[in-house]
């Protein structure tokens, strides 16, 4: 009996686990993953890290090894970028990128896993040396060596959400560093107002300069970049790193796969494509979301794993026993100690989707009060919640203490449905080397609900 041949485009991590999960489930089948860049599997939410000399070295920052993937008896193909689908033969057609070579290969089944790239300013000079972007490999090497560059003193930092990590990294380094973002805060757009006032105080006490409420027009200089222009004016600078969010890796699927107008690929509840026997996972596709009630862009690796989980477990049902159930979506964002975790809806992304929500925040210490002040952190819980229905729909913690436990409790909240009261009732561990009586996820619930605050 032949091997039923299944072809994975991208190896990051949807194309890893649906990898490893159908070898680890299936028998008789021959796995094929293609994977346009020359590095396999890099892990870009490790760049911070790597970058800060806090791992074993940047070939160790993946998921997996191309070996790995051999050894379990898949193949692997790093420079091979996939460039057409022919749908009548059931082929995929690739191209090595340093050779140019053409390779057909024939599946069964074929998972799309592209995922997105980091978006890049369309604006004047963006070709000038040292304009860099701060996601994948190859940019991670060359912001290290910028990194350690003496002769770079100024760094432009254009985007507040994922850009602060870069402005952490180079004020580290000593850079003097201007982060630009058209936002009124840092981090406007993922976390409450309480938050960002935290994170412009964190940024500022830590060198930081601040330019909030600034458009980028373009870039200036001689071969190299010399300043940003914006709408207040020239920013001196050795060197530019983009941080503005990403785009989806598909203009190759266009007439063949059926596309949103901002180039998300359209799957079905069974993340089946329009074309029979082609799925497609990842960063690339709007995921149904737990709280929101519809589909929303997702991008997380988890959510990503989640969804080749589910595939992989259906992969060969005429008609899957079960629709996808969802995800919640949860995110860290740090800087210089700080750290923020947010998972379900924000109260603005609330609104805008027509639902009557509110959301509170407790602002409290760890441990109780009889605790010192050097071993008792201060911490902020917030959730968002219907006002009707009560059930939570959002939440997020923020401290410099790690706290993503919490966290993490109120995204199994948010996938269970589970209300105000049913967190203000729930029963924790306590002991004041950890925590207070009434844990923070009691504490924030009972104050949206009224009640006195009992120590």
């Amino acid at each position: 009996m032949d091997k039923r041949k299944i072809v994975i485009i991208g190896a990051s991590h949807g194309g890893h686990e649906a990898a490893f999960e159908i070898l680890n489930r299936y028998d008789n089948v021959d796995v094929t993953v293609l994977e346009q860049s020359d590095y396999i599997s890099f892990m870009s939410c490790g760049m911070k890290l790597y970058l800060e000399g806090e791992t074993t070295g940047i070939n160790d920052v993946r998921n997996f090894r191309a070996e790995d993937l051999k050894n379990r008896g898949g193949h692997m193909y790093n420079n091979t970028k996939a460039t057409a689908i022919n749908t009548y033969t059931n082929t995929v057609t690739a191209e090595n990128v340093k050779t140019g070579e053409k390779k057909d290969f024939h599946f069964d089944k074929l998972i799309i896993s592209s995922g997105v790239n980091p978006a890049k300013l369309s604006v004047s000079g963006s070709d000038l040396k040292n304009v860099l972007l701060m996601r994948g490999y190859d940019w991670a090497k060359e912001i290290e060596v910028a990194k350690n560059d003496d002769s770079i003193k100024n760094v432009a930092i254009i985007g507040a959400g994922n850009g602060i990590a870069a402005a952490e990294v180079m004020r580290k380094a000593g850079k003097n560093v201007t982060l630009i973002d058209g936002g009124k805060k840092p981090l406007e757009k993922y976390l409450n107002n309480t938050y960002t006032d935290v994170f412009e105080k964190v940024l500022t006490k830590n060198g930081v300069n601040l330019a909030m409420d600034t458009m980028v027009k373009g870039f200036s200089g001689n071969g190299r970049v010399e300043a940003v222009k914006t709408n207040h004016g020239d920013i001196p600078t050795d060197l530019v790193i983009e941080a503005i969010g990403v785009k989806p890796n598909t203009d190759w699927l266009d007439g063949t796969i059926d596309l949103y107008d901002n180039g998300y690929i359209k799957t079905d509840e069974y993340f089946r494509t329009n074309v029979p026997n082609i799925y497609a996972i990842g960063d690339a596709v709007f995921p149904y979301s737990i709280p929101a009630n519809r589909r929303v862009p997702i991008p997380s690796a988890i959510a990503a794993r989640h969804e080749a989980q589910y595939v992989v477990e259906h992969l060969f049902e005429l008609t899957p026993s079960r629709p996808f159930t969802g995800i919640v979506g949860a995110q860290v964002l740090e800087a210089f100690g700080m750290h923020a975790v947010a998972t379900g809806l924000n109260e603005k992304n609330a609104e805008k989707a027509g639902m009557d929500v509110a959301e509170i925040t407790l602002k409290d210490t760890l441990r109780p009060d009889y605790i010192p002040a050097d071993k008792n952190p201060e911490i902020y819980i917030s959730l968002v919640y219907d006002k009707n229905s009560h059930q939570v729909l959002g939440g997020s913690t923020l401290s410099t203490y790690d706290i993503t436990g919490q966290a993490n409790v109120l995204s199994l909240a948010i996938r269970e449905k589970l209300t105000l009261e049913d967190l203000a009732e729930a029963d924790f561990f306590f002991s004041p080397s950890f925590d207070r009586q009434w844990n923070m996820v009691n504490l924030v619930a009972q104050k949206a609900l009224g009640y006195d605050k009992i120590v």
